[in-house]
């Protein structure tokens, strides 16, 4: 599904592309998607090595596994991504008549290919995608396989892409249990978009009159709280027809099937987040999900919080007590947000205000409660957590609490994760530390996986900008290296 992004001004850009590639802008992107960019962490000459369990300014340490030709492209690339024209200017190709033209089609997508495609993502295929983790494990890392698909509204595409996700599951049980964490999947891939949203209007009314009925609607946790966003239903929604009805069904039958597979080969499922236009039908269906397949001793299904989200602590919240009170362990993957300029864009639109926080320092705050609430849980015996994150404070704080909490540093109900080819020094530092660390790595054919790609690098470019720890610590090794000739 093509993914057409908003065109910059090539030209006014170039000039900038003479600039070395350390001089890139110091903006700052406020989140990241998937989840990930936050703000950028502190240079290397200001840390103090006694603050926390982890040490991740040892580069000769915290790269001891990674080959010197990795740690030099890894080198190039990040510089490569920190130069935002570059972003810009690859989004305005991409959407360009340059495209439908054979010859620089195949120029561009090799260039891509050989850069950012393979530096963020594990592969086209799911063979390669293993092949992938395997390498990431032998490092002492471990992999989230994400079969990167879009959103779609077509019938037979949502069955074509469970059919991906399906594949990604079976590659995972042919892997090594310790080195593969989880699969990941979007709902909106396998269920209508046009359906999530009629859902989410739907139930954003019921929110608003109790008395509204929805006989179609399964037994589930609470999905709002009184700070969540309402704006997008302002009038009293038509129900659904029953071919819609129809559709939804199918859609969860999909995710059903997939959490069965999940199920059977003992590997747990995230299902990502996505804008708050359709998270409300998301998070139903993967909490009517959970209650069908989470097990004390077996937590199948894990939902996605967005710390940016002013609601966040209160969902996360509402959700957990109603599933202790039901018996039902759940699981999160807690990220700061993916898309903070569509919500800013819907909510100006419509005179409201923002359902994301005021400022970066609200959205960490926002998520080292998260944090922190959801590691009380787990070392009270519930629940689990996937603490997906690149700001080196909030790795320190929450390893910090897991450890006077007193969890199992290898306990399956608590993992850290950052983007394949990203931070990489928080990764290793965590498994340094003792703690399981993944990386989110999707995968797909090329053309199909660049407008994640690309979106990735959009929400990210801020952060790659800004943060310069791991091409800091990279290059010291490989000066180390070089001079102890060590290549």
């Amino acid at each position: 599904m093509a993914i057409r992004f908003s065109q910059p001004k090539p030209l006014h850009k170039l000039r900038y592309l003479t600039r070395t590639l350390n001089s890139a802008s110091s903006s700052i992107s406020a989140v990241s998607p998937l989840n990930f960019a936050e703000k950028p962490e502190p240079t290397i000459e200001k840390h103090d090595p006694f603050s926390s369990p982890l040490n991740i300014y040892d580069h000769e340490k915290l790269f001891s596994l990674i080959s010197s030709a990795k740690l030099l492209r890894s080198v190039f690339n990040l510089n490569l991504a920190a130069v935002e024209p570059v972003v810009d200017l690859g989004k305005w190709v991409m959407n360009s008549r340059l495209m439908d033209i054979d010859i620089t089609r195949e120029a561009i997508t090799g260039l891509v290919r050989h850069t950012f495609y393979e530096h963020f993502c594990a592969g086209e295929s799911s063979a390669e995608a293993k092949r992938c983790v395997e390498k990431v494990n032998e490092a002492g890392l471990r992999g989230m396989l994400v079969y990167a698909v879009e959103h779609t509204d077509d019938a037979n595409e949502c069955d074509q892409n469970l059919r991906g996700f399906l594949q990604t599951v079976e590659s995972a049980k042919t892997l090594a249990p310790s080195s593969v964490s989880f699969v990941v999947a979007k709902i909106s891939a396998i269920c209508p978009m046009s359906i999530l949203k009629r859902v989410s209007d739907l139930l954003r009314w019921q929110h608003k009159d109790s008395s509204f009925r929805l006989p179609w609607k399964f037994n589930d946790f609470p999905i709002f709280s009184d700070h969540s966003p309402l704006y997008h239903t302002l009038e009293r929604p038509e129900p659904l027809t029953q071919e819609e009805e129809n559709e939804l069904q199918v859609g969860y039958d999909r995710l059903l099937k997939l959490c069965r597979e999940c199920e059977e080969g003992n590997v747990p499922l995230v299902l990502d987040a996505e804008d708050t236009v359709v998270q409300p039908a998301i998070d139903y269906l993967t909490y009517a999900s959970a209650i069908t397949y989470n097990k004390v001793d077996n937590i199948i299904v894990y939902n996605t919080i967005q710390a940016y989200l002013k609601d966040a602590k209160q969902r996360m919240l509402l959700a957990t007590e109603a599933a202790e009170k039901m018996g039902v362990p759940m699981g999160f993957k807690l990220v700061r947000g993916a898309y903070m300029s569509s919500e800013s864009r819907v909510a100006t639109s419509l005179g409201c205000e923002s359902p994301i926080h005021n400022s970066i320092q609200e959205t960490h705050a926002c998520y080292n409660e998260c944090a922190s609430f959801m590691l009380d849980k787990i070392a009270n015996g519930f629940g689990a957590l996937v603490l997906a994150t690149h700001n080196v404070d909030s790795g320190k704080m929450a390893a910090a609490k897991a450890m006077d909490l007193g969890i199992d540093k290898r306990s399956s109900r608590l993992e850290f994760a950052q983007l394949y080819g990203m931070s990489e020094a928080l990764s290793f530092g965590l498994k340094n530390a003792g703690f399981k660390v993944s990386k989110y790595m999707p995968y797909g054919p090329i053309d199909m996986v660049m407008p994640y790609l690309l979106r990735r690098a959009e929400e990210n470019k801020g952060f790659l900008a800004a943060s310069n720890l791991d091409r800091q610590l990279m290059s010291k090794e490989l000066k180390r290296r070089l001079s102890a000739s060590i290549f």
